[in-house]
């Protein structure tokens, strides 16, 4: 199985005040972990691409952008830290979802995993949200659809809503599964043309890997069967482990491993992971290591679950 990793050290240039849980460190943890691992080896190394401001407006709104350009350092929301290396971080971040993108569409990719922040869920059309500037996945969703790909669905498994995603995309045909913004409710289905193309699983406090397994082993694989992608992009967000300080979910490492072998059950199609949250350094590094482990295994011994 072809994964790629990209990853690039543009990424640690975003950098919070000291004490902001979205941290360069986060990276840091990921990349030590993975290197002391059997499967470093394994990997393809891919180098992101910058993504143009043309590629961000194909999901955000020209003020948006504009205002990014010429904010300079601090806080552009209450949780949401810029600072001189931002704005050239977030580029690269979308820019790698979409370098994932052509991998997979050109083959040199199988599936791909890409170690990026500042994180993207949150950030909405016209606004920056919950440490997000870009959305990374909603940028290389589109961009996959400006170049053939026909049916994108996306998987959010983030412990916190992946509103700006699901608001960017409701009025669209793209699928949406995901799960701080008060907003995710099962009554959200879409809107329009994309009415019936969100599915949103609420989970309660203290939800640990029996609820998730039910959710990415029993429900997901149906609905994404159903839909029949082309393409999978997945929100990572590792702030459901049961260590992270960010949450009251419970899951363990190796109902995180469940999660992922669940997404990856699904049709046969390529597969992109993007990083999300995940705050417990230990806690992250471990739960993307088993992510990668499982994206390397072979569709055998991911079916029949």
């Amino acid at each position: 199985m072809t994964v790629g990793l990209l990853y690039d050290d543009i990424f640690l240039e975003h950098k919070p005040p000291a004490g902001h849980p979205e941290s360069p460190g986060r990276l840091t943890a990921i990349m030590k972990t993975l290197k002391a691992s059997d499967i470093w080896g394994r990997l393809v190394h891919v180098k992101p691409r910058k993504a143009g401001f043309e590629d961000v407006l194909s999901v955000h709104t020209k003020e948006y952008v504009e205002r990014l350009k010429g904010f300079g350092t601090g806080y552009i929301d209450p949780d949401t830290y810029m600072s001189s290396g931002t704005l050239q971080s977030a580029l690269y971040a979308a820019g790698a979802v979409m370098e994932a993108v052509d991998g997979c569409r050109e083959g040199s990719l199988r599936r791909a995993f890409c170690a990026v922040r500042p994180p993207g869920h949150h950030a909405g059309a016209d606004r920056a949200m919950g440490f997000c500037i870009f959305n990374n996945v909603a940028v290389g969703a589109r961009y996959a659809q400006n170049i053939g790909y026909g049916k994108v669905f996306i998987v959010d498994f983030d412990v916190h809503h992946g509103n700006g995603t699901q608001h960017i995309f409701e009025e669209d045909d793209t699928h949406e599964y995901p799960h701080y913004p008060g907003t995710g409710s099962e009554k959200e289905k879409g809107r329009g043309r994309g009415e019936g193309f969100t599915f949103d699983m609420p989970m309660s406090s203290g939800a640990g890997d029996n609820e998730y397994r039910h959710a990415y082993r029993d429900v997901l694989p149906g609905l994404m069967r159903d839909f029949s992608p082309d393409l999978v992009l997945v929100s990572a967000g590792y702030d459901i482990h049961a260590d992270d300080p960010l949450s009251s979910i419970c899951v363990s490492t190796g109902g995180v491993r469940d999660i992922v072998r669940g997404i990856l059950s699904g049709p046969d199609a390529p597969y992109i992971f993007c990083l999300e949250g995940g705050y417990n350094l230990k806690a992250l590094a471990e739960s993307v290591e088993a992510t990668l482990q499982e994206m390397l295994r072979p569709l055998e011994f991911l079916r029949p679950l």
